[in-house]
C-alpha cells in the first residue's frame, strides 16, 4: 500500500486540487455546491476557507506526496451537535487504488480522537456503488434511503444515508 495521509490544505495544493476537482464524473457524485468547472481560483478560495477552521475539518488526501483527493467534515448544531457529516472524493486518475477507503478510515480515527462526536453520517446517491462499498468496508451501516430525496443533473435520485458511531458509544 502507498503512504497515504490526510493533512490540512496548503496554498501550494491549489493547482493539484483544481486538476482533480474539475471533473464531471466527480461532480456527478457530489453536491452542486462544488463549482463546475472547478478553477485554481476556486481551489485557492477553498484552501483559504479551510485555513480558518479550528479545529481543522477538511483535508487533502495525499498518497506518496501527491494530492489525490479531498475529505472533510461538516459539523451539525443544536440537537445534532454530537453528529458530523463526512464527504470525500478521489481524483479519477486515482480510482480503484483503495485511497477512499484508507482516507475514510483515517478521518474516522481523527474524529474519534479529536472531536466530541458520537454519530458520523455520510450520504451517497443511488448510483454510487463504489462509495457505498467504501463506507461498508469502513464499518458504516446503511440507515435509510431517502426516496427521490435529491435532484442531481435534473434527475430525481434516491439518497442513501450511512452512519458510523464512535467507539465511545
Amino acid at each position: 500500500m502507498t503512504d497515504l495521509i490526510i493533512r490540512p490544505w496548503i496554498k501550494q495544493d491549489a493547482q493539484a486540487l483544481a486538476g482533480i476537482a474539475n471533473n464531471r464524473n466527480i461532480w456527478n457524485q457530489v453536491r452542486d455546491a462544488l463549482p463546475s468547472p472547478y478553477t485554481v481560483m476556486d481551489a485557492l478560495q477553498w484552501i483559504a476557507h479551510t485555513a480558518q477552521e479550528k479545529p481543522a475539518l477538511n483535508f487533502a488526501v495525499v498518497a506518496d506526496g501527491q494530492v489525490v483527493g479531498s475529505i472533510g467534515c461538516k459539523t451539525r448544531e443544536d440537537i445534532y451537535r454530537k453528529t458530523i457529516e463526512i464527504g470525500y472524493f478521489i481524483g479519477e486518475p486515482f480510482w480503484g487504488r483503495g485511497y477512499a477507503r484508507e482516507a475514510v478510515s483515517k478521518i474516522l480515527q481523527y474524529i474519534s480522537r479529536e472531536l466530541d462526536i458520537i454519530r458520523v453520517e455520510a450520504f451517497t446517491f443511488d448510483n454510487n456503488a463504489a462509495s457505498m462499498q467504501v463506507l461498508k468496508s469502513c464499518g458504516f451501516q446503511q440507515e435509510s434511503v431517502r426516496r427521490k430525496g435529491v435532484i442531481k443533473n435534473g434527475v430525481l435520485r434516491d439518497e442513501y444515508v450511512w452512519v458510523w458511531f464512535t467507539e465511545t458509544t
